[in-house]
């Protein structure tokens, strides 16, 4: 039997972090402000909207100007975002090993299908992956276990038969939640104060180059 190696999206598989700070930085500038170092931004990037308003413009979901300043947010990331996104180096080779060892792979991420399949199809990723799962796609969004249940139940995997790599608390805690092994991300965009062993994934990769080494020992005894 085979395996399911999902991955989340922004921070893991693809740097799409200077394409979201540019927009978040373009809230920046419509208000008259100079924009933000890229490096303050880069380590909420997963948090989407709402983690780069707070820091961006100290805007909280509530906040009067909060939900035209989100739209405006997601109208000029939507217009920009493959400018500057692409994958991690190695990245695009370990996908390709994955499969010729005769696993797939997947995509679970919170970002939405509109922002999600534009730079999905840049990057080149739609044509060997086994699933895609949006944020939109089930009734729950991570840290909430349905997504990547959806995703094995779509890909035909059994959950026992699934790892999951993700940069973000939400990605373990999900991935836990759903019944798989986890590897945290700890090159996408983590903050410096973040602790990840307080994560507890069985695992951790310093750098893309670590993710496979990471993922082997995770998978089904039949294939390590």
């Amino acid at each position: 039997m085979s395996a399911l190696i999902l991955f989340d999206f922004d921070g893991t598989l693809a740097d799409t972090a200077p394409d979201l700070a540019a927009a978040a930085n373009r809230q920046r500038t419509r208000r008259g402000l100079e924009p933000m170092p890229y490096e303050a931004l880069r380590p909420v990037a997963s948090q989407g909207a709402r983690g780069l308003l707070r820091v961006a413009l100290d805007l909280k979901p509530g906040d009067a100007d909060y939900e035209p300043t989100r739209l405006q947010f997601l109208e000029d990331y939507a217009a920009g975002s493959t400018v500057h996104s692409k994958l991690f180096p190695g990245i695009e080779a370990l996908l390709a090993d994955i499969r010729r060892r005769g696993m797939s792979w997947g995509i679970v991420t919170n970002k939405v299908t509109y922002l999600t399949l534009p730079i999905v199809e840049y990057l080149d990723l739609t044509r060997d992956s086994a699933v895609l799962v949006c944020g939109d796609t089930t009734a729950h969004a991570k840290p909430h276990p349905l997504p990547l249940q959806h995703a094995a139940r779509e890909a035909g995997f059994a959950i026992d038969r699934c790892v999951y790599v993700g940069d973000d608390l939400r990605d373990i805690q999900a991935a836990h939640a759903a019944g798989m092994p986890a590897v945290a991300a700890a090159y996408g965009y983590v903050g410096e104060d973040e602790n990840i062993t307080t994560w507890e994934a069985e695992t951790c990769a310093n750098t893309p180059a670590e993710l496979w080494p990471a993922i082997q020992p995770l998978l089904p005894s039949d294939l390590r």
